[in-house]
């Protein structure tokens, strides 16, 4: 009984996020319901399987993540001028777990080789000891609270999901090569049948 009432709430919570969640002006999922603000934290539905990574609503919020909260390799989690207000002072940093959500969100969407690229590039932000702060500032400086346990877990779990799917793109690249036929084969066999002074190319 409580378990048939939990997925009924579940299937009406999906409908609502989806519905309301979802700004077709931005082309993204946004803050907050009726908001127009990114918000890079969405980045981990596809990781919670909320939603399929490959669903054109996600990755169109991908796309806008990229294009209005990513610096290079470094991800706000929201635009401070367009988003509700915090309540915090001073600036705003870039948000390390994000960016690893942002890593992993494109590894299931397939999109490898972006993927591989900004994960690369954050390991540069680690200090000497290969940790990290909550958020990085605009000069590499780590900032906010040092270490920062969900950041690493996020970097674990980006690592694991793009190793895995290199690894299988890797496989897969090998067994097709393996399967298919050589040059030389395709030159030998056409040779027994043009070596003979009055053949001719089939």
């Amino acid at each position: 009984g409580n378990r048939a009432r939990w997925m009924t709430e579940r299937d009406r919570i999906y409908r609502e996020v989806m519905d309301r969640g979802w700004n077709q002006k931005v082309g993204a999922f946004v803050q907050a319901y009726d908001s127009e603000a990114l918000d890079a934290a969405n980045l981990i539905m596809p990781l919670v399987f909320f939603v399929s990574p490959t669903d054109p609503r996600m990755i169109s919020t991908l796309d806008r993540t990229l294009e209005q909260l990513a610096v290079g390799s470094l991800v706000y989690r929201y635009d401070t001028n367009t988003a509700a207000a915090d309540g915090l002072e001073g600036e705003e940093g870039t948000f390390s777990m994000c960016t690893f959500w942002l890593v992993e969100a494109l590894t299931k969407a397939g999109r490898l080789t972006e993927a591989r690229l900004i994960f690369e590039k954050m390991l540069s932000y680690a200090n000497h000891l290969r940790l990290y702060a909550e958020e990085v500032s605009h000069s590499g400086e780590q900032l906010g609270n040092f270490p920062q346990a969900f950041t690493h877990f996020g970097l674990i779990t980006a690592a694991c999901n793009l190793d895995l799917a290199l690894n299988t793109k890797r496989a897969a690249h090998t067994v097709a090569r393996r399967n298919r036929p050589s040059s030389y084969f395709h030159r030998t066999n056409y040779s027994l049948f043009t070596d003979r002074k009055d053949s001719k190319p089939v």
